[in-house]
């Protein structure tokens, strides 16, 4: 009989082609589908509650696994992350219901980006954030910030994901969600401390891309090159619009995935 574990998963995105497993298996989900498979002694699925991107980084990314060997929590932890790459720390876990689903039961997910403005970048934030030496006008950036609060079709700021699953986990209810491109975002938070600009969105999902198009939206306002009524024109038509610019993926964050 197979126990659901429920894991709370921290890695560094930049080593890795992203969380969902690949032919080449460097992925963050296929290095701990590796790693359990050698604890457990048998192949497992990981479950994720999201695909990050590669470059992407998570502080908290949530995970399910149903396993047939029981070990005590605490042991999972210290097993796993003796064969884990040191980029990827399991940093709790718990036995849980087979009615919890770390996908399907998320009911909102909380994603940071980071901007370095100083002329600049040091080298302990190489890969962690994106650096702009150009002015940003911070009052229209936090202006065009509040234009994404609320429910909205974010069809203007989503790319079509390219890649597939694989065998055995199509889930319909999720492909079903998915072709919608509706989303309501709770908040969104800037925040400055020196040369540092984080920008915090709450939100109950996300499409692909869809928070480093939105960045890259209002860096494009904050630099003079966009205006944000755009912002909204493209909210109420959906339509995608000419020149569109996803900020790169090293300075992504998922913070937190709400349950």
């Amino acid at each position: 009989m197979t126990r659901r574990l429920k894991l709370i998963v921290a890695y560094d995105g930049a080593p890795f082609a992203g969380w969902q497993s690949q032919s080449h298996r460097n992925t963050v989900q296929d290095h701990l589908e590796g790693a359990f498979e050698r604890v457990a002694g048998g192949a497992v699925r990981i479950h994720g509650a999201g695909r990050t991107d590669a470059g992407v980084h998570a502080l908290a990314q949530c995970a399910h696994v149903d396993v047939l060997k029981f070990l005590p929590t605490d042991r999972w932890i210290k097993a796993l992350n003796g064969l884990l790459p040191s980029t990827i720390r399991v940093l709790r876990c718990r036995y849980v219901s087979k009615d919890f689903h770390a996908r399907l039961s998320a009911r909102g997910k909380i994603y940071r980006y980071t901007i370095w403005t100083a002329p600049i970048l040091p080298p302990f934030e190489y890969r962690r954030a994106w650096h702009i030496s150009s002015p940003l006008d911070l009052k229209v950036l936090k202006s065009s910030a509040k234009h994404f609060v609320g429910t909205h079709d974010f069809a203007a700021f989503a790319a079509n994901r390219g890649k597939s699953r694989r065998p055995g986990d199509t889930d319909s209810s999720r492909d079903k969600a998915e072709q919608s491109t509706i989303r309501t975002i709770n908040s969104v938070r800037v925040r400055t401390k020196g040369p540092s600009i984080t920008i915090e969105f709450d939100g109950n999902g996300f499409l692909y891309k869809m928070v480093r198009l939105i960045v890259g939206a209002l860096v494009k306002c904050a630099v003079g090159k966009m205006r944000s009524e755009e912002i909204t024109s493209r909210l109420r038509s959906g339509r995608i619009g000419p020149a569109r610019f996803a900020a790169p993926p090293e300075g992504l964050y998922l913070v937190r995935v709400r349950y």
